[in-house]
């Protein structure tokens, strides 16, 4: 008897599930980028935002630059909070002055009552990061949200169709964060202020254990998809259409217990592929599990793997203006001692390391640090900007120039 009352109610999940589904409006393509800004080989003219000339060059055909392009990464650490550890680390660039945002949690520990989610912002003529702010905290993200918050975690920010800026993250009220859900606050002035918490309904039912980690996908029609995973009886990805802070549909991104917090390269208004963080069993294979889909997202169907090595670590992926792609990863099937970014020629299934960022592979096991949660975006489509975790006490950020990307490509031609 009692399976079949599951039976039913299953059933009854499934047709209040396609009834809402069918109401909501018609799925738009993928928004593809603006190609304006696109570094190619046989440029005449290039310009540069190089935070550690504090200057922007532009070269023509007559007119020599006055400085050399800097093609080396340039690094430095985002703001100390005073907090024992800090992680997951995002970016979102900012609409004017060429600066990016970041955002991170901090406390005494992961999970912790005490953790913040912090801001803090770039500025690339001064290549300095600004004092830190707190975003949110997990007592007002309880008055906001009306119920008990035990933790806070995983901030991802995302660039709405009419400009606003909106920041996703998890907030935990009960067990670990396989009882995760999603939240979300607006802000009007890029970050500098922010609205009250609200909370993403992704099920009529239980709405819990849904977590993010990774960018926003823009659809031709303003709307964000939002990639994000669950830890709770299945491990697997999902892939949210939203309209403002509410979900208007979901779709199934892979199945079982091996794949979360997917990262989505999109090829055009209908193609993408998603990569995931493997979770497999200790005797399964720990490769990146990969998925595509044909239709911007409404279905995807399984792939075979990507055969480059990953520990159960966090991805990140990055599409430029001119379809280079890279990827950020601990490139090894045990550990986070070792990080690397890899390169892929547009239309290109190959990918090659070009640059080692770090690697304790030499050291004793108890003097290896963690390197880990990588996180790109760019600020003008041929750019890119890193941050990660360095052994759970900074955040580092990485700029990579397009010089530095031309270079790259160039090396790694046929």
């Amino acid at each position: 008897m009692s399976r079949v009352i599951a039976f039913c109610f299953l059933m009854l999940a499934a047709v209040l599930a396609y009834l809402h589904i069918d109401r909501q409006p018609a799925w738009a393509p993928f928004e593809m980028v603006n190609l304006a800004n696109e570094v190619t080989e046989d440029a005449t003219e290039t310009t540069e935002t190089i935070p550690q000339t504090q200057k922007t060059h532009k070269a023509s055909k007559n007119v020599a630059p006055s400085k050399p392009p800097i093609a080396q990464p340039q690094s430095n650490w985002l703001p100390d909070t005073g907090a024992a550890s800090v992680h997951a680390a995002s970016l979102i660039a900012l609409k004017e002055g060429g600066g990016v945002r970041a955002f991170w949690f901090a406390g005494s520990r992961e999970g912790a009552k005490d953790v913040v989610i912090n801001s803090a912002v770039f500025d690339p003529q001064s290549a300095r990061w600004s004092a830190p702010t707190v975003v949110i905290d997990r007592l007002r993200a309880q008055q906001d949200l009306s119920r008990y918050i035990a933790k806070l975690g995983n901030p991802v920010p995302a660039r709405m169709t009419n400009g606003q800026m909106q920041l996703f993250f998890v907030t935990v009220s009960i067990g670990g964060w396989a009882g995760s859900s999603i939240s979300t606050v607006i802000s009007d002035d890029e970050g500098l202020t922010w609205g009250p918490a609200k909370r993403l309904i992704t099920s009529p039912f239980i709405n819990l254990s849904t977590l993010v980690k990774s960018p926003t996908i823009q659809f031709s029609d303003g709307r964000l998809g939002l990639p994000a995973y669950h830890e709770w009886i299945g491990r697997f990805g999902e892939f949210l259409r939203l309209d403002a802070d509410k979900v208007i549909d979901k779709r199934r991104m892979s199945s079982g217990r091996g794949a979360i917090q997917p990262v989505v390269f999109v090829a055009d208004e209908q193609l993408a592929s998603a990569f995931f963080r493997q979770t497999r069993s200790s005797s399964q294979i720990k490769q990146i599990p990969v998925s595509q889909t044909q239709n911007a997202g409404q279905s995807w169907s399984v792939g075979q793997d990507l055969e480059i090595p990953n520990p159960n670590s966090a991805i990140a992926a990055l599409t430029l203006n001119n379809g280079v792609r890279l990827m950020v990863l601990n490139n090894i099937e045990s550990g986070r001692h070792r990080l690397v970014m890899l390169m892929s020629q547009s239309q290109s299934n190959i990918w090659n390391v070009v640059q080692v960022l770090e690697d304790d592979e030499a050291l004793p096991h108890d003097q290896r640090k963690e390197y880990s949660y990588p996180y790109l975006i760019t600020a003008d489509g041929s750019d890119a900007h890193l941050v990660y975790t360095w052994h759970r006490k900074k955040i580092l950020h990485q700029y990579f120039s397009s010089a530095w990307i031309k270079q790259s490509m160039s090396k790694e031609a046929p």
